[in-house]
């Protein structure tokens, strides 16, 4: 973890020195991107080598040997055989350590870079199943961005250096083993932390994404089953890598939605540098509340929704959306009593989720306060979830977590098969330490967070049991300062000794008013104004005037 800190620490600061007029946010595209590429290439020459598809002799690096035996005619049967297995496939003159040869050869041609890009694109057609997973990956790398420099020749002098920079990272940690990964993530939570708001559309901090996971996971059986997680507004892909930490023994199928299509790149990639196959995984870049999916509706109309075993998700708080009435009859919705409010979607998401879900199945999701207690249609909605028995738990946050908002957020964790007949309410508001930009949840605060609710006990002035008559009681109102006391009673207060230091005080104001009077009756002028304002104001100092 150390060592790939500081690799992003590095990459960092010379990152910094290259992208000249580009903001964090543009250059972060170019970063990536080469990282995946670089990555996929050198995936490609260990699938090569191992597969004995490719063999070397001793004067010869993999490289070398693709380069002369995939050649001329043979070259498509090579690349048919790499797709089937990898879902991709780069030619040898395209590879990185054949683009990292021709620049230290200083033999590069500013067409390269286009070429390496288009050729890759262009063999996508050689797996079919694999398309949907790579297309357009590159596709935020826009080469001809004036920002890279004025002309050609500047621009790929800024490239040059770029694939110079991602060429001297050294991706195994002290004892070999591969830390790609965590670079990447660490690269991104950088660039979220100088991206301000615009971070919030694709990063949840790790903290927070811990605390969905450990809670999304907390009651899994350990056997040898493939376990689905879902994010529907899965930005990065981050949220779903931390939940694959708290899952072991289990093959992971990966399912995620993303509106913003850079974002949607970002996670593909980030998935795929993380160790997960194109065949596990399978991402969507649409709008989530208007393009459903899975698509659950068969061809005879018949509603078949794709489930899966965790659903998590932190989707943007608050947002439009197009809640007409014909949304009444999407079955997401439709069971609930009515639509979530045109300016505020975060039921509507929820719903989402939680149709989404297997029976079994658990779902963490990160809202605003107001899902807790806001009338009119969400009243309605919040209480038939009540009365189906589906919210497990609500579990209060500090304010200040996210880089795009600094408001106070819930965890709302839902089931659809619960064993009680209550609901479990946290208040963990209090437990972090505070940042230079941003509060932090340590592990103590999110350990508590997570222990308490698998304890699904009181805790004093932190956490509390509360069945359907008590809810009920609060009209189906959720807000937490109504089930958990934090109050603080202030201590009694001693008069006897606040009256000594009172007396103590007004003593040593009058010595001081007598040592200026003092002070004030040397003091000598010859302007009559000034003597007689000065008597005046010695006089109402010794209290002679009233």
């Amino acid at each position: 973890m150390s060592t790939a800190q500081d690799i992003t620490n590095k990459i960092w600061a010379m990152a910094n020195q290259l992208r000249g007029t580009m903001d964090a946010s543009e250059y972060r595209d170019y970063i990536l991107g080469y990282m995946f590429y670089r990555y996929l290439s050198e995936r490609q020459e260990k699938y090569l080598l191992e597969s004995e598809i490719i063999i070397p002799s001793k004067e010869q690096s993999v490289n070398e040997a693709y380069m002369t035996d995939a050649s001329g005619e043979d070259l498509n049967d090579y690349l048919e055989e790499i797709a089937a297995s990898l879902g991709y496939a780069i030619e040898p003159k395209f590879t990185w350590a054949s683009i990292m040869e021709r620049i230290h050869n200083n033999t590069i041609a500013p067409s390269d870079y286009q070429e390496m890009l288009d050729s890759f694109n262009n063999n996508l057609h050689l797996n079919k199943n694999a398309r949907l997973d790579f297309r357009g990956i590159f596709d935020d790398m826009n080469l001809g961005n004036s920002r890279l420099g004025n002309n050609t020749a500047a621009r790929a002098k800024t490239l040059t250096k770029t694939i110079e920079l991602i060429g001297q990272i050294e991706y195994k940690d002290e004892n070999g083993r591969d830390i790609v990964g965590l670079i990447y993530e660490f690269l991104i939570s950088e660039f979220a932390s100088n991206s301000g708001k615009k971070a919030g559309e694709f990063f949840t901090p790790h903290q927070v994404s811990l605390v969905l996971a450990k809670l999304a996971t907390a009651n899994m059986e350990d056997n040898d089953e493939i376990a689905s997680i879902y994010d529907f507004a899965c930005g990065s892909g981050s949220l779903l890598l931390t939940v694959q930490g708290q899952i072991k023994n289990r093959v992971l199928q990966y399912f995620g939605q993303e509106l913003n299509t850079s974002t949607y790149n970002m996670a593909r990639m980030n998935l795929m540098m993380h160790g997960v196959r194109y065949t596990n995984m399978d991402l969507r870049n649409a709008d989530t509340l208007e393009m459903d999916w899975p698509d659950g509706i068969d061809e005879q109309g018949i509603d078949h929704p794709r489930s899966f075993d965790i659903v998590v998700a932190n989707p943007p708080y608050s947002a439009h959306w197009d809640n007409n009435d014909k949304k009444m009859k999407d079955a997401r919705f439709k069971d609930y009593g009515g639509l979530a409010p045109k300016t505020k979607a975060d039921y509507a998401f929820l719903l989402h989720g939680l149709y989404h879900l297997k029976q079994e199945g658990t779902m963490a999701i990160v809202l605003p306060h107001g899902v807790l207690f806001r009338g009119a249609k969400e009243a309605k909605i919040r209480q038939a979830l009540l009365e189906k028995n589906q919210i497990d738990a609500v579990i209060g946050l500090p304010a200040n977590l996210f880089f795009s908002t600094g408001i106070p957020t819930i965890v709302m964790v839902l089931k659809k098969n619960k064993e009680t007949k209550d609901v479990l309410f946290i208040d963990a508001s209090k437990g972090f330490e505070k940042g230079k930009n941003q509060n932090i949840l340590r592990q103590e605060d999110i350990d508590k967070i997570v222990n308490t609710y698998k304890e699904r006990k009181d805790v004093d002035k932190y956490a509390h049991v509360a069945d359907m008559d008590e809810i009920r009681e609060n009209d189906f109102n959720l807000n937490i300062p109504r089930y958990v006391d934090t109050f603080e009673a202030e201590p009694p207060v001693d008069l006897g000794k606040l009256t000594d230091e009172m007396i103590k005080t007004q003593a040593e104001i009058n010595q001081n008013e007598k040592e200026l009077l003092s002070m004030m009756k040397e003091l000598t002028t010859e302007d009559e104004q000034v003597q007689k304002d000065l008597a005046k104001f010695i006089q109402m100092l010794a209290g002679e005037v009233k």
